[in-house]
């Protein structure tokens, strides 16, 4: 029955809880199409909501979803932008982010708590019905704030008591959908010591085709297998009438009929985001950013999205037998594309021997040492057994260190690392300067990890393995205005503008005054840009003295005047 039974008592179960939530209101008054949805693969995270699109443009009206009062509102470079938090009476939370502008009165509010605390981005959490919203309230216009790719509303619905964000589709939001997931790839991975694919030892790719209704591999009737084996799937949603790549609900794994793995994206965890990096072939993304779901799961990875799982979804194919293969996969409205094939379970294969430098566990702390350089992994960083590697190098021009490959990028890192090398013909003058550095061996360039001195050493906290060494960074943040000719003439109306941008550790702070008095200075990280719309702290018809103090994270600090008349 190709799981029949197990399929539709997850759609019993989510017809319930339709049944029993809310009537939600649309947060946005235009038909609603997604650009992504709940659970999709993102950079270290799983995304916690739905993408609404909202035409292209800025300044759509965003509706609060049902009764309620605004619990937190969060102002950031990056990450949600302008967010607003709407507790509800039904136990959930309501999430609405990059945003443009909130509400004439929040809006009021959060700038004079920005001026109060002299910072662009706060963390608000109003007194509880200080700001009341009812059902279908204009309380924000859309927008693109953050680290947004482009216009569109990020919506969300949590459980208000934990803060766990829930999957919007299943609150009837009147988004249709009847398109199954798109399979492309088949991922094969020998898993033991001595199994093999294909009397390969090495992870394989088969592209699939589709026909009959389900995907098959292309050209082919059957693979050879031995041992631990694990699977891939390569798979993406569409949903009617949208090309816009969305991410799957559901996977079952079966072997004969026998339920191996199975995963659902009904809710999240934020404090677990991170282990997507383990539930995902990490090493596939790095190279190709392909996002591939694994069907087996790592020792070390903790999250609670799995359902009916044998063997930590490993089959031992060793008997000699043919074995029928299913995978099935589901969007949020159970849509279901099926993958089906044949393995021969056949003879091992002899390994050869992996040389490595050190073993390191998944559940225990490791050190690792070499003269100049000192590691330590603390347990649960790592999400299986590694066998790790090391070399030293030459030092790389402008360095104060030797290059050590620690492992490599491939590897993901759940908790941070400490990693401390010693500097060689480091200048008294930039201890303070020093951090360790990831260098591109293609291109040469360095991206910062970050770090202190002391006594000799620099130590760092990172998640990346890879070519590190010792570097100073000495280059203060560079300041352009994009408003102000030659230090004295305004060539913008109503505001003032500035690129900022830094080459190596990154921006630490901003200050900026006008006649020696704080003013807000909105910063987006993604296009370096800081903006103060003129208010009420300028007066008119007179000049004025701007003043931008920008420092990065090892202190180097540039300032830029000017005098113009507004």
């Amino acid at each position: 029955m190709r799981g029949f039974f197990y399929t539709v008592g997850f759609l019993l179960i989510n017809l319930t809880i339709l049944s029993q939530e809310p009537n939600f209101t649309a947060p946005l008054n235009i038909p609603l199409i997604l650009n992504g949805n709940f659970g999709e693969l993102r950079s270290n995270h799983f995304h916690a909501g739905i993408d609404l699109k909202t035409k292209g443009e800025i300044g759509l009206p965003v509706f609060s979803i049902e009764d309620g009062y605004i619990s937190r509102v969060a102002v950031a470079s990056g990450g949600y932008g302008n967010a607003l938090y709407v507790n509800h009476p039904s136990g959930h939370t309501s999430v609405y982010a990059h945003l443009d502008k909130f509400s004439p009165e929040l809006a009021d509010w959060v700038k004079k708590q920005q001026y109060k605390q002299k910072s662009f981005v706060v963390n608000l959490f109003p007194e509880k019905n200080q700001f009341s919203v009812s059902k279908g309230q204009e309380i924000a216009k859309s927008g693109n704030s953050g680290s947004s790719a482009g216009p569109h509303l990020h919506f969300e619905i949590r459980v208000t008591k934990n803060q766990h964000p829930s999957n919007p589709l299943f609150f009837d939001f009147k988004i249709k959908d009847t398109t199954k997931p798109v399979v492309e790839n088949l991922y094969v991975y020998p898993l033991s010591s001595d199994s093999h694919v294909q009397n390969k030892i090495d992870k394989q790719v088969f592209k699939l085709v589709y026909y009959n209704n389900t995907y098959h591999l292309k050209g082919m009737q059957s693979l050879n297998f031995f041992g631990d084996i694990g699977f891939g799937i390569d798979a993406i949603d569409y949903l009617d009438g949208n090309w816009s790549k969305c991410g799957i609900y559901q996977m079952e794994y079966w072997v004969d009929n026998q339920l191996i793995n199975s995963f659902e994206l009904n809710e999240l965890n934020y404090n677990k985001m991170r282990y997507l990096n383990s539930h995902i072939d990490y090493e596939e993304y790095k190279k190709s950013r392909s996002k591939i779901h694994k069907t087996f799961i790592d020792p070390g990875n903790k999250l609670d999205i799995y359902r009916q799982t044998s063997n930590n979804g490993i089959f031992s194919f060793n008997d000699g037998k043919r074995h029928k293969i299913q995978i099935i996969l589901y969007d949020a409205y159970m849509n279901a594309s099926e993958i089906s094939f044949y393995a021969i379970s056949t003879k091992a294969v002899n390994h050869p021997k992996i040389e490595s430098t050190a073993k390191f566990n998944y559940n225990t702390d490791n050190s690792f040492e070499k003269e100049n350089i000192k590691i330590e992994i603390p347990k649960g960083a790592l999400y299986s057994d590694l066998n790790f590697e090391f070399k030293k190098g030459r030092i790389p021009t402008g360095a104060y260190s030797s290059l050590y490959r620690v492992h490599n990028n491939f590897i993901p890192i759940q908790k941070k690392i400490s990693i401390s090398i010693k500097t060689t013909g480091l200048p008294k003058e930039l201890e303070k300067k020093a951090l360790l550095a990831l260098l591109n061996i293609k291109n040469g360039k360095y991206s910062s990890i970050g770090g202190n001195y002391n006594k000799g050493w620099v130590t760092a906290y990172t998640r990346t393995f890879g070519d590190i060494c010792v570097v100073a960074d000495t280059l203060a943040p560079t300041i352009r205005s994009l408003s102000i000719k030659n230090k004295q003439t305004l060539s913008e109306k109503n505001s003032v503008r500035f690129k900022i941008v830094d080459d190596l550790s990154g921006i630490k702070k901003y200050t900026g005054t006008i006649d020696n008095k704080w003013v807000l200075f909105e910063y987006d990280a993604k296009r370096d840009l800081l903006v103060y719309s003129f208010d009420e702290h300028i007066k008119k018809g007179r000049k004025h003295k701007l003043q931008l103090i920008v420092e990065d994270q090892k202190g180097n600090v540039n300032t830029y005047n000017a005098i113009f008349n507004y």
